[in-house]
């Protein structure tokens, strides 16, 4: 079977007890989370760690996560050159300073505690994350991202966009991006357009799966082969 998740923030505990829910299996099923899996909750690394060593478990980059490579490398290259006797560069002092007042300080303290090996499994596993994954499941065609895509145009060559295209908009439910695929995000919580309800949302042709765990909702997941919802 396959599953679609998104933003689980570092709240290892919630996304173990999916799995237990669905009975996940190694074998047979496979998940894709669609970004935002750091920041927030409190298990970042761990959750990561996890992730990692499952060969069936497939992750898409979100903004946070995009974000958390660039300051990890750069929180490095700061200590470096504290030690050196160096003062810190302003602005990206300023950004670091913005980033863990906005959800990375658990991130950041947690990486701290790692060794070498483990920091640098971390900022390999961010870095590799794709953008987007194009999906077929039971004859239907899926395009699973994080947030959205920046101008959007129908005859739009995904690989040609930077990153910051698809960080950049969300996907408007309203509107229909394509006929022969149905768009799968995450970022903004249900909670913000669906009613209040932290349950899975359906716009036209599109599926918004981010209920909110990371602000006090819940996570929600999608099987793709039957439509079954499933929330922790």
């Amino acid at each position: 079977m396959t599953y679609v998740v998104s933003n689980i923030h570092g709240h290892l505990e919630e996304y173990k007890t999916l799995l237990q829910t669905v009975q996940f299996s190694a074998d047979r099923d496979i998940l894709y989370v669609l970004g935002d899996i750091v920041d927030y909750g409190p298990d970042s690394m761990a959750l990561i760690e996890d992730m990692s060593y499952r060969v069936n478990v497939y992750p898409i980059a979100g903004e946070h996560d995009f974000l958390a490579v660039r300051m990890l490398v750069g929180y490095e290259k700061m200590q470096a050159a504290m030690k050196e006797g160096k003062s810190p560069d302003p602005a990206f002092a300023e950004e670091l300073t913005a980033w863990i007042r906005d959800g990375g300080e658990p991130t950041l303290s947690a990486y701290r505690t790692l060794d070498k090996d483990m920091q640098e499994g971390i900022i390999d596993y961010l870095s590799d994350m794709p953008l987007y994954e194009e999906v077929t499941v039971a004859g239907k065609s899926y395009l699973l991202l994080h947030q959205g895509i920046y101008d959007f145009t129908p005859n739009l060559d995904l690989d040609e966009l930077e990153p910051a295209d698809f960080f950049e908009e969300s996907l408007d439910p309203t509107e229909k991006y394509f006929d022969d695929k149905t768009v799968i995000v995450g970022h903004t919580p249900t909670t913000e357009g669906n009613g209040g309800a932290d349950r899975i949302f359906y716009g036209n042709n599109s599926i918004f799966i981010d209920c909110g765990l990371g602000r006090g909702g819940r996570l929600g997941c999608l099987r793709l082969e039957d439509g079954k919802e499933f929330y922790v």
